[in-house]
C-alpha cells in the first residue's frame, strides 16, 4: 500500500464496508455514526454525526427537519473538526450521491484546510449495480490493493450471475413497488430496479439508474404492485416494520394486490438496500426470496419480514 494511505478516514458506510472487504480495516482511522458493519468499524473514532437525532423523530419529522435545514443553508451533519485535526488522514472517502444519505464532498471544504498536508480524496458516485463494482475497485487502485479489489468484485459478480441465471426463464413476473421513504413517499431508485429485475420481477414507479422520486400514494395505488418492499433509508426491519402503520392506514392500502396477497415485507435496508457497498448483494438475495419464494431460500427473519397476512 502507498505510504500516503496509511491513515484513511471514511465519510460513509459503504465506503467503510468496502475498505474492510478489501482488507484494509486496520487502517481506517475515522468514520461516521453510521458505520456500523463491520462490528470492528464500531471502534473507531466517530469524526461525523447528524444534526439532529433521527431515532427519535418519525418520518414525516425527519423529512421536515432535513427540509428546514436544506433552506436555511446547512447540513444535516455535523463534523468533528478537532478530532480531523489530531488524525491527519492520509486518504478520505467520500460521496456525491446524496447529501441526506451521508457527508458530501462539499463538506471537504470544511475539512481539507484543517489539514497540514492534502490528503487523497476518493468520492464514490454509485447509481447502478455496475457502478457499485466499479467504485469497489476504484477504492482498491486508490490503496493499493488492487487484486484484493478484482477478488471480492468477481465473488459478487458470481453470486449476481447465480441470481440472475435462477430467475432467466421464469413465466411470471411480479409488479414490484420499493418504498424508500413513508412521508412522504419516496420509491427507491439508482440500483434498486436493477435489482428487482434481477431477482425476477418489473419494478414500478422507479427506474433503474435514476435517482429516488417522490410520488403520491395515489401513484403507488394506481400502479397496483403484486409485491410491497418497504426499505425506508437508514431503517433497519425492526423500525421499517413498526413506522408503517400510517402507510397502512392511507385510502387504498387494503386494496392494493400486494395487501390483498399478503405480499408486503419490511426489509433491511440500512444494511443490504440503501448502502451501495459488498452487501448489496445480499439485498438482492433476499429480494430474489421476496419476488420467487419458490426458487430462493428464505432470508433470516431479521432482515425481512412479511407485515400483512395471506387472504385466504
Amino acid at each position: 500500500m502507498p505510504a500516503t494511505a496509511r491513515q484513511i478516514v471514511s465519510l460513509l458506510p459503504s465506503a467503510t464496508e468496502i475498505l474492510y472487504a478489501l482488507g484494509l480495516g486496520d487502517r481506517v482511522c475515522g468514520v461516521t455514526h453510521e458505520c456500523d458493519y463491520p462490528p470492528d468499524a464500531q471502534t473507531k473514532r466517530i469524526l461525523v454525526r447528524p444534526a439532529f437525532d433521527p431515532d427519535r423523530l418519525s418520518p414525516a419529522e425527519i423529512d421536515a427537519a432535513v427540509s428546514r435545514l436544506a433552506r436555511e443553508g446547512q447540513s444535516v451533519y455535523r463534523v468533528d473538526e478537532e478530532a480531523i485535526r489530531e488524525l491527519q488522514p492520509d486518504m478520505i472517502v467520500t460521496q456525491t450521491l446524496c447529501e441526506v444519505c451521508a457527508v458530501t464532498g462539499d463538506h471537504l471544504d470544511t475539512i481539507l484546510p484543517l489539514l497540514g498536508q492534502r490528503p487523497a480524496v476518493v468520492a464514490l458516485h454509485p447509481h447502478t449495480l455496475a457502478d457499485i463494482l466499479e467504485d469497489i475497485r476504484r477504492v482498491g487502485d486508490a490503496c493499493g490493493v488492487p487484486e484484493a479489489a478484482a477478488a471480492v468484485v468477481a465473488d459478487l459478480e458470481r453470486r449476481m450471475a447465480a441470481v440472475r441465471a435462477r430467475t432467466a426463464a421464469v413465466a411470471h413476473r411480479p409488479r414490484v413497488a420499493c418504498i424508500e421513504w413513508y412521508e412522504p413517499p419516496y420509491t427507491g431508485g439508482h440500483w434498486v430496479p436493477e435489482m428487482v429485475e434481477l431477482a425476477g420481477g418489473v419494478p414500478v414507479l422507479s427506474q433503474a439508474g435514476k435517482p429516488s422520486s417522490r410520488v403520491l400514494w395515489q401513484q403507488v395505488v394506481d400502479a397496483a404492485p403484486d409485491v410491497l418492499v418497504l426499505m425506508p433509508c437508514g431503517y433497519d426491519t425492526r423500525r421499517a416494520a413498526a413506522e408503517a402503520d400510517g402507510l397502512m392506514r392511507l385510502p387504498g392500502w387494503q386494496d392494493l394486490p400486494a395487501v390483498r396477497a399478503g405480499r408486503v415485507y419490511a426489509v433491511n435496508a440500512n444494511a443490504y438496500f440503501n448502502r451501495p457497498g459488498p452487501r448489496i448483494v445480499d439485498g438482492l438475495e433476499i429480494m430474489a426470496w421476496i419476488v420467487h419464494p419458490d426458487l430462493f431460500p428464505p432470508p433470516e427473519p431479521k432482515n425481512c419480514e412479511p407485515l400483512v397476512p395471506q387472504e385466504n
